[in-house]
């Protein structure tokens, strides 16, 4: 049986992620992601009425029209976890192959909610929910196991394919964080275990691999967060909190922070509410009581006014809009667009980074400069990454010894950087190290 890697998305730049493996006849599609900036668009966007041709023109989902040269059989279609660049593209694209959709249980939620607000496309795949540490039998040859990881959204999972070859590793966004703030640490012990068993190919997330050292836990953003909310417990003035709506352990501190402080927490917009109470009906996590969520536009400007009237002091609205996206709450309030007006001596805090393209930088500054101008004072970088950084990804290679690394899930610069890690570990580009792009194929044996 050969086995080939083929790199549809994600490749050439960080989103659109989507990788095809197949193992003779039988092929296993990993992710069908978005390109975000793509479009300049936020989280709170609407793609249900666009097609799927027109999105991967732009460049905004995986151009997936090489798999019809592909030969073989589509047999899963397999996701990691339920970040729109990784699960973003299901309800364009899936309904092309025959193939049940496996996902850990929130991802799997979250497609279904996808595939429901569809108006393009029917997509009529099975929806598989497999928990991490669970396996699902594919055909004779192939089996997948999900193993269980951590990144900046719950239920993340590394899933595994085993071969007769041995196993290919699909670790695209993880972080090595062992006091999580939800959910368990990775499972390092399997890891370990799959590494004896034998890795045929490690197809791994480059993002931050030229950061130093090892990427922060969440636990370190937590206490970032509580101690400057804390700080300010007896303060009259507003304060305001902006971060990804989908980082529900972050969403969770904030909210908790904002009751200790006797504030009450208001998680406002679509997505927050999307992600929000899906995690809170899946049981998966558990906010303060006095915790209100509202997600469409008139019923968020209506509490953004009775906020005003109450006393802006009494509330904590918990918003999107860090990256200064056009429309987001946060954009609207710094250009004056809502009901809830900022004051000198009002604070305004960013847990979150930007996330690094030119695009973001810019609209961010623009959001700032009109916050300042409102008087605000801007606390930011209340924040840790999900993502592995160099001595993470050091350590996981060793847990895992692969034969082959790929490096993925970024642009060229950082897949070569990831190459040129890789030498210092042994590997060398060409032979056991491979530098792909969007459309190629490598076969493996």
């Amino acid at each position: 049986m050969d086995i080939e890697i083929i790199a549809v998305g994600g490749y050439n730049e960080v989103g659109r992620n989507m990788t095809a493996v197949r193992c003779g006849k039988e092929i296993v599609i990993f992710d069908m992601g978005l390109r975000l900036d793509q479009m300049m668009i936020h989280e709170d966007a609407e793609l249900e009425n666009m097609h799927s041709l027109d999105l991967i023109k732009i460049g905004a989902i995986p151009d997936d029209t090489m798999m019809n040269s592909v030969e073989g059989t589509v047999k899963a279609i397999v996701c990691s976890h339920g970040h729109l660049d990784h699960i973003g593209a299901i309800p364009k694209l899936a309904h092309r192959y025959n193939a049940p959709i496996i996902a850990a249980p929130f991802a799997t939620e979250l497609i279904r909610q996808q595939i429901s607000g569809e108006q393009k496309f029917g997509v009529n795949n099975k929806l598989f929910a497999l928990k991490p540490g669970q396996r699902y039998t594919i055909s004779q040859h192939l089996v997948l196991e999900f193993v269980r990881t951590q990144h900046s959204i719950i239920d993340t999972v590394t899933p595994v394919l085993h071969t007769p070859h041995g196993a290919i590793v699909y670790a695209c966004d993880f972080k090595l964080d062992r006091t999580p703030v939800i959910g368990e640490p990775p499972d390092f012990a399997r890891f370990r275990q799959i590494g004896k068993e034998g890795v045929l190919a490690l197809i791994v997330e480059s993002t931050y691999i030229d950061r130093p050292g090892r990427c922060p836990s969440e636990r370190i953003a937590r206490d970032l967060v509580r101690d400057t909310m804390t700080s300010y417990e007896d303060d009259k003035s507003a304060m305001v909190v902006s971060t990804f709506s989908s980082h529900i352990a972050r969403v969770k501190t904030i909210a908790e922070c904002a009751h200790e402080i006797g504030r009450k927490p208001v998680l406002l917009g679509r997505s927050m509410e999307k992600y929000s109470v899906t995690a809170e009906q899946m049981k998966l996590v558990s906010f303060p009581q006095d915790t209100s969520v509202f997600g469409n536009r008139r019923t968020v400007d209506r509490t953004l006014r009775r906020m005003m009237k109450a006393g802006k002091e009494k509330f904590l609205p918990i918003i999107t809009g860090h990256q200064g996206e056009p429309g987001s709450i946060l954009t609207r309030i710094a250009l004056g667009d809502t009901p809830y007006q900022l004051a000198k001596g009002d604070k305004v805090l960013f847990s979150a980074n930007v996330i690094p393209n030119p695009m973001n930088f810019g609209q961010r500054y623009m959001v700032e400069a009109h916050l300042k101008m409102a008087g605000a004072r801007l606390f930011e970088d209340l924040h840790v990454s999900g993502h592995a950084f160099r001595e993470d990804h050091y350590e996981f290679v060793s847990l895992l010894n692969p034969q082959h690394i790929i490096p993925a899930h970024g642009n060229v610069r950082m897949t070569a950087s990831y190459a040129e890690f890789s030498g210092e570990l042994g590997y060398t580009l060409g032979n056991d190290v491979h530098l792909m792009q969007n459309g190629q194929r490598l076969k493996l044996n």
